[in-house]
């Protein structure tokens, strides 16, 4: 296939349960071969999965949030150049009862930039690749691996292992969010002693239900991806904004985690909110998430002995702009740190 040239623009948008979000890349040539450089990034929290659990459809509500949100960004796709697009929806999109409203939006807006192209629900062993190449992408080089990557969303978290050059030796996706078990568990604010004991007995199920396929024992490195994380690695470096170029790569103890998550569970949204490295539309869901992490923690200490996290800023997001292009040109791969 021809070689893309270099200042060819490509996009990924990300659609998940609580935000959706745009990575916007160039192609540049180097005395070392062809990369990829990040033109912008954006993420809006939309809420997409707002009671998909209860009722089996999307919300009228969160459609037109999406949409908005999704206009914007095909403008700033248009703005920028872009002649490809690839988007990626949470799968609670194609079990909805009025999915179809949802996917000729994304088919109507992304024609814009690409004809043809709509947003699609992708395999698990697909979005596993994906989120792995993402998180793992910039990892320093004394980090051997294997990694075993933890994406956290709204409605589900991915648990990935695999080796420094991209093998996947297990993953599996749990029914466990930070949307989730506020929306069914975690529902006081700020959440009861009993509320978080269930939140935690539950989310230790399905942590104990991934453990079956995934080797976690065998990894050396936990890389945790997604706002949750970002934003708990944010409040833990006491950072006065949120800055995404100290968040990436951050190692963190779990001690000092353990400290971040304990006093997230026992704020209110509002405290939360307040703060100013936390996105308002995630104030109400991160103590849930907060919840997830310690537990993910508590498996990876006991399991595999790993007593620190490295926090990355890149996830499927990176993962999916990488895919495309490589799938554009056979002969252009992820740079990896050797």
């Amino acid at each position: 296939m021809a070689q893309l040239p270099a200042g060819t623009r490509v996009a990924g948008v990300d659609c998940g349960t609580n935000s959706i979000r745009l990575l916007i890349s160039e192609v540049e040539e180097s005395s070392t071969g062809t990369s990829l450089t990040e033109i912008t990034r954006s993420n809006t929290i939309v809420r997409l999965g707002q009671g998909v659990d209860e009722t089996g459809e999307l919300h009228p509500d969160a459609i037109a949030r999406t949409r908005d949100a999704l206009a914007n960004y095909v403008a700033v796709m248009e703005a920028e150049g872009v002649s490809a697009v690839r988007m990626v929806a949470t799968s609670a999109t194609r079990d909805a009862a009025n999915k179809d409203a949802f996917f000729d939006m994304t088919r109507e807006l992304l024609g814009r930039i690409q004809p043809g192209a709509c947003a699609e629900v992708i395999t698990g062993e697909e979005e596993a690749r994906l989120s792995f190449l993402g998180a793992t992408i910039d990892a320093p080089a004394d980090a051997k691996g294997p990694f075993c990557v933890v994406d956290l969303g709204g409605g589900s978290t991915e648990f990935i292992v695999g080796t420094r050059d991209g093998d996947i030796l297990g993953a599996y996706s749990t029914r466990m969010g930070c949307v989730r078990l506020t929306e069914r568990i975690m529902v006081t604010d700020p959440p009861t002693a009993m509320e978080i004991a269930q939140a935690r007995a539950y989310v230790v199920s399905q942590i104990e239900e991934a453990l079956v396929h995934v080797p976690l024992s065998g990894a050396e490195v936990l890389v945790g991806c997604a706002g949750t994380f970002t934003t708990i690695s944010a409040l833990t470096l006491g950072l006065d904004s949120y800055d995404p170029e100290r968040i990436h790569m951050s190692k963190l103890d779990f001690d000092d985690v353990r400290t971040t998550t304990r006093t997230l569970t026992a704020e209110s949204a509002a405290t939360r909110a307040a703060n100013p490295v936390m996105h308002p539309g995630r104030a109400d869901v991160i103590g849930s998430g907060a919840v997830v992490v310690e537990e993910v923690l508590a498996a990876a200490e006991r399991v595999a002995g790993i007593n620190q996290l490295i926090v990355s800023e890149k996830d499927i997001l990176d993962g999916i702009v990488a895919g495309l292009v490589s799938g554009l040109n056979s002969g252009l791969g992820p740079s990896r740190p050797q």
